[in-house]
């Protein structure tokens, strides 16, 4: 396995080229950030895009929902499928309304799913998803039963077509209109956790974890992810 993702024709950037990497850590680090990504497919010859939390394991993600749900239905027949997750870092302002923009990372991922069946898969992939949210939650857990891993479906998608976009920095104007008496420069923006806020039902014996009072989403990625 190499350090870089092996860039493809639809990988391929043709509107800020500079912005693109192939770097698999740079594409895992962002990966392991996001929360949700937004998947597209076709279904019926028609497009849908729905958001969805997902897990990265290696180089695969898994996505899971109900089993009678269009999206994993559609997803288990290995129909193509697009995957998109965007972090936004700040928004740019320019001396003028063109030069505006954001500072971002996104990973795009193209492929096609695969069912997971294998049940020691399937419980590893809903593991990866309930750690990927926080860490420390599934021992924490009680733990799928058989219904309710009956009634959830899972498919992985390969990460092998794969592209990250990134722009960071401030606005980058014509050179006429750095003389303008205009304010410029970038707010940066990031998720931010507010205090947890208790279920009134909860067990008097139940204590606030730290993952939920500290909770953070930027996490380093272990050696050998």
């Amino acid at each position: 396995m190499g350090d870089n993702f092996i860039v493809t024709e639809r990988t391929t950037l043709h509107r800020h080229p500079e912005r693109a990497s192939f770097d698999r850590e740079a594409v895992y680090r962002i990966l392991d950030e996001a929360l949700t990504c937004t998947v597209a497919f076709v279904a019926d010859g028609r497009p849908v895009v729905l958001p969805t939390l997902y897990a990265r394991v290696g180089d695969t993600v898994y996505i899971h929902g109900s089993a009678i749900g269009r999206m994993l239905t559609a997803l288990a027949r290995g129909v193509e499928v697009c995957l998109n997750v965007t972090l936004l870092d700040g928004i740019v302002f320019a001396r003028s309304a063109f030069s505006h923009s954001m500072n971002y990372r996104s990973v795009t991922i193209f492929g096609r799913a695969r069912e997971v069946t294998d049940p020691v898969e399937k419980m590893e992939a809903l593991r990866a998803t309930v750690e990927h949210v926080a860490s420390g939650r599934w021992a924490d857990a009680r733990q799928p039963n058989q219904k309710e891993l009956a009634a959830t479906s899972v498919v992985a998608v390969p990460l092998v077509e794969v592209s990250a976009k990134i722009r960071t920095g401030g606005p980058r104007d014509s050179e006429a209109d750095y003389a303008l008496p205009i304010w410029a420069g970038v707010v940066p923006l990031s998720l931010e956790a507010a205090a947890p806020i208790e279920d009134p039902r909860n067990d008097p014996a139940a204590v606030l974890p730290a993952y939920a009072r500290e909770y953070r989403r930027r996490r380093p990625v272990a050696a050998g992810d």
